[in-house]
């Protein structure tokens, strides 16, 4: 993947870059995996803003993506690379050998005509499937998964990858992107490679009207809000909380620089062998 720099003719396109699409094999998703999407504005079921500065954006529709990759040992080619609005990845829709199509998160350098398979035997070549215990140590890997069959959830967006650590019967030591080192079940399936779109991290978004398009609405500083609406709202000039230099907080209150959440009695902390933020 490549960036496209625009020419500075308007102040919207100064620093503007958008993605070259040229891993793009088609405009047209495959119809049967493609499913109507609602939004919610940030709204819960009860109609209340729970998640603030979501709304508007372009309309999407839902491309249903296989993150189990549970039909081992039939082999798929790739025939096409597609856009996903609802992702930062590219996705390819395989064919499998009885007829049936998927989605997959698209590795990296993958191309039209690749063979893959999820299979124990696979060659460890990126976009085949394995379980962990079956990978060799040291191997980049994505969409990796957390209990055995029920689909990956880590490490799936653009550009990004594990690398498996270590391994012995049970579990397998995975070093996140955070930097977190994790056990993780070693007969769950992981993809080999990283995923694709690398340079989708470099996106220079040029102007506000481009965050709305992707759903993202403004968001008022709580500096040049009133009392009433935020603890740092408030006094002469840029004060916080009212004239004072009091920590930052959230609307609510709550310290917003950190302040530790996490539960102190977390049962996957077990898990954990170096925490991400661990010097």
């Amino acid at each position: 993947m490549a960036l496209r720099q625009l020419k500075p003719i308007t102040p919207g396109t100064r620093f503007y870059s958008v993605s070259s699409f040229n891993e793009i094999t088609t405009d047209h998703p495959y119809k049967p995996l493609v499913r109507p999407l609602k939004k919610s504005g940030g709204r819960n079921n009860t109609g209340r803003i729970t998640s603030r500065h979501r709304g508007g954006g372009h309309k999407r529709r839902y491309r249903v993506i296989d993150f189990k990759r549970n039909k081992i040992g039939m082999s798929a080619r790739v025939e096409t690379i597609e856009y996903d609005p609802n992702r930062t990845a590219r996705i390819a829709l395989l064919k499998y050998d009885d007829g049936e199509m998927r989605y997959i998160l698209a590795p990296d350098k993958i191309k039209v005509g690749d063979i893959l398979i999820a299979s124990p035997d696979a060659e460890y070549k990126d976009g085949n499937a394995l379980p962990l215990r079956r990978i060799p140590v040291g191997l980049f890997i994505h969409n990796i998964e957390m209990k055995p069959g029920k689909g990956a959830q880590l490490v799936r967006s653009a550009g990004t990858s594990a690398q498996l650590a270590a391994v012995d019967d049970k579990f397998a030591q995975v070093k996140l992107p955070s930097g977190e080192i994790r056990l993780i079940p070693s007969n769950c399936y992981a993809t080999i490679g990283h995923v694709g779109n690398t340079d989708w991290m470099n996106i220079l978004w040029g102007k506000a009207g481009r965050m709305i398009w992707r759903g993202k609405k403004p968001q008022t500083r709580g500096m040049a809000m009133n009392p009433i609406d935020h603890p740092m709202g408030g006094g002469e000039g840029t004060s916080k909380s009212g004239g004072g230099r009091l920590h930052p907080r959230s609307p609510w209150g709550q310290l917003a620089k950190g302040l530790k959440t996490r539960k102190k009695r977390n049962l996957s902390d077990k898990y954990i062998i170096r925490r991400r933020k661990a010097k």
